[in-house]
């Protein structure tokens, strides 16, 4: 059994809790224990640094006032996992990445080159 920290008594609870037995405070998504509740710290709203406000394919009926969601998610947080795809996916790593699973490949070729260039300087 995993136990979490209650964001408003900071009581120790189980991690599969929807509510806090301390001071009843909302935990998980009611019906979903798997889906985590987001909640502002703070006095100010979700929807200021959520992607989905952002791009407009939000239709959670509190936007742009939302102070807990499921769906929350960080555009800071996104915008570097993106940043992060992109670099893992460069020409120059998709280059890399190819010449380690063909190693084989690039010695044959290698001997063969070096076949060819011996036979044409003698």
């Amino acid at each position: 059994m995993a136990n979490i920290s209650c964001p408003h008594c900071h009581q120790l609870v189980d991690s599969q809790a929807l509510a806090c037995p301390f001071c009843r405070t909302t935990l998980k998504a009611y019906g979903h224990p798997g889906i985590t509740l987001h909640r502002v710290s703070g006095d100010g709203y979700l929807c200021d640094t959520c992607t989905y406000h952002t791009d407009d394919t939000c239709n959670f009926p509190q936007r742009p006032y939302a102070k807990d969601c499921t769906l929350y998610q960080n555009m800071t947080e996104f915008q570097a996992q993106v940043e992060q795809q992109r670099s893992a996916s460069s020409f120059g790593a998709t280059v890399k990445t190819w010449g380690k699973r063909n190693q084989a490949l690039l010695l044959i070729l290698g001997l063969l080159l070096m076949c060819l260039l011996i036979t044409l300087l003698t």
